[in-house]
């Protein structure tokens, strides 16, 4: 089965890096996990607020 996850490049000052690292370290969990953390946290307060998201047949 292919990897149907999607890889993005994400730019930010070495401040935040740091502070990113400790937070994630904090609660257990790698970089990337937290990060995807925080957006689906993001997409499900917005949604709780706004509705459902609409996903239209893009596979982008």
């Amino acid at each position: 089965m292919a990897n149907k996850n999607k890889h993005i490049g994400l730019r930010c000052s070495d401040e935040v890096l740091k502070k990113l690292k400790y937070l994630s370290a904090y609660e257990g969990r790698s970089i990337n996990g937290e990060i995807l953390y925080l957006i689906n946290q993001a997409i499900r307060d917005f949604e709780r607020e706004n509705g459902t998201i609409s996903i239209d047949g893009n596979k982008d």
